[in-house]
């Protein structure tokens, strides 16, 4: 595995009854960026994402992250693992019977022994880090959905975790939202130099923030590279997806 490399995925496969979701997929994962992974929906990106924390086992393949391959772990060994990931889920999985605040230090009272007040301290960062600090005592099902996509992202990074993990943080969003939220991501990752994993269906705006992009196609990653580098590749799937997404022509033929 490449020394700047954050997790290495190898000759990943994974099969559900007749269904072949994953067909070998090889991919680096560069440490202290952005790589994003598209692709249709129903494609087997989020159970791509599942397999990085150990939440679905592979049929065959390894998951390298921090020197071990995270496949040949135990449960107990994979929970340790799995405090090197924050997530923000789809649908930002907050607690409705939370308020913000709540919501954001609820991991740091799980597992950490630190005291409120340093709690507070963390949470106040953070909430301030996604323009939310005066929104501590609002119940989280009072919130907008680009709201509670933020504060997700706020719980997300509350552990100070090494590789933060998104599936489709844009999706149900509104356009404008939508740039909002993707701003987040590209800002608090500059801010915080963590490893950001995002998958989306969302091209135009993924490529706006992504450091890296891997496409994935029939269990396959078909295009890897930075944006640019994608949308030149020549691969039938990438060109197709990118007249679908109405992508802007490069002369010669090509998606930018």
């Amino acid at each position: 595995m490449k020394e700047n490399t954050a997790i290495g995925i190898k000759d990943l496969h994974k099969q559900f009854g007749d269904q072949k979701v994953l067909d070998g997929i090889n991919l680096d994962i560069e440490r202290g960026k952005i790589t994003v992974i598209i692709g249709k929906s129903g494609g087997g990106k989020s159970v791509l994402l599942k397999h990085l924390i150990g939440l679905v086992k592979p049929d065959k393949g390894e998951i390298w992250v921090d020197g071990l391959d995270i496949v040949k772990l135990n449960e107990k060994e994979l929970n340790e693992t799995r405090k090197k990931f924050g997530m923000l889920f789809q649908e930002a999985a907050l607690f409705d019977s939370m308020n913000v605040y709540d919501n954001v230090a609820f991991p740091l009272r799980e597992h950490t022994k630190l005291s409120e007040k340093a709690i507070e301290r963390a949470v106040e960062e953070k909430l301030k880090r996604v323009g939310l600090l005066a929104f501590g005592e609002k119940m989280s099902s009072e919130l907008s959905g680009g709201m509670r996509k933020r504060v997700g992202l706020a719980r997300a990074l509350i552990m100070d975790p090494d590789i933060v993990l998104f599936d489709e943080p844009t999706s149900a969003l509104d356009p404008v939202i939508s740039v909002t939220i993707e701003d987040l991501i590209r800002e608090t990752q500059t801010h915080f130099q963590k490893t950001y994993v995002v998958i989306s269906h969302d091209i135009l705006g993924m490529f706006r923030i992504a450091d890296k992009v891997a496409m994935l196609s029939n269990g396959r990653i078909v295009a890897e590279g930075s944006p640019n580098e994608v949308r030149r590749s020549n691969n039938e799937m990438v060109q197709e997806f990118m007249r679908a997404v109405k992508m802007p022509a490069l002369s010669g033929g090509n998606y930018a």
